[in-house]
């Protein structure tokens, strides 16, 4: 995978993240920053504990100490419990292990970034359940079936990603068994990349296709938007387990392209990673 593709991949996750957070309740305490080049995100009091992320380094300028001091010091200055620093292998410095040694980042469950272009990617992939675009008046239905499917609490966070939505680069499709809503899955268009996430399907109605066809759904909205590439990322699976995501990615034509390593921030107040 060249550099410029990787950059294209994080670039367009960052910017989806940056999207979903933009217009946070204020009770959530949520802030962002552009530094270096990446996107510095902190949900101060997110009930999940996933939300604060800093993401999309090492293109616009090297990872560096200075850049991670910097994205550390947002970070103390906000006040955040934690935060989890995601940077491609391709752009790690030789030096970073005495970097993020430095500020106690501790490594955490690796995640494989997929891509392929868009024209080979399964677009016919069907399920017995009826799948189709959400119209505005369902976006907090589908924001609630999201968090449910991926075991996430709501406080909050509905409103958060519910208001994300008026965002016209998202694109959310659902899952409906009759007149219930059981799936979600939504499309990021950011240039020529299409970023394929948040997709959860409720436990009552998993292993009966809705995942392939959600990903075959939003592949065809991406080419019709003219996306060039599709990208995903899930969680890599342990030795001898499988990730029945990465399974339906990769049945619909998505590549991996690498793993990308977890480094998990704890605010320590102590000073004992300062710098």
């Amino acid at each position: 995978m060249t550099m410029q593709l990787t950059a294209l991949v994080e670039g367009a996750e960052a910017e989806s993240m940056f999207a979903y957070e933009a217009d946070a309740p204020p009770a959530l305490g949520a802030r962002s920053a552009r530094i270096g080049g990446g996107i510095v995100l902190s949900v101060r009091h997110d009930p999940a504990g996933y939300w604060s992320k800093a993401l999309g380094f090492g293109f616009t300028e090297p990872v560096t100490r200075e850049l991670v001091d910097r994205v550390i010091g947002f970070y103390r200055a906000e006040g955040t419990p934690s935060a989890t620093i995601q940077i491609a292998p391709v752009a790690l410095p030789p030096d970073w292990d005495e970097i993020r040694a430095a500020h106690g980042l501790a490594p955490g469950s690796p995640w494989v970034k997929l891509a392929a272009p868009a024209a080979e990617v399964r677009t016919t992939a069907h399920t017995g359940l009826r799948v189709a675009a959400v119209e505005p008046r369902d976006h907090a239905e589908w924001t609630s079936v999201l968090l449910r499917g991926f075991g996430m609490p709501t406080q909050g966070l509905d409103r958060m990603i519910t208001a994300a939505l008026a965002n016209p680069a998202f694109q959310p499709y659902g899952v409906w068994d009759g007149a219930d809503l059981v799936g979600a899955g939504n499309l990021f268009v950011h240039g020529p990349v299409g970023v394929l996430n948040g997709a959860a399907i409720l436990p009552t109605h998993r292993n009966r296709g809705a995942q392939s066809a959600l990903i075959a759904v939003r592949a065809s909205a991406a080419r019709a938007a003219g996306c060039r590439w599709l990208v995903a990322e899930t969680g890599k699976p342990a030795a001898g387990t499988t990730n029945p995501s990465l399974t339906n990615l990769e049945r619909a034509g998505l590549r991996v392209r690498y793993a990308r390593q977890n480094w998990h921030w704890t605010n320590d107040t102590t000073g004992e990673h300062d710098v």
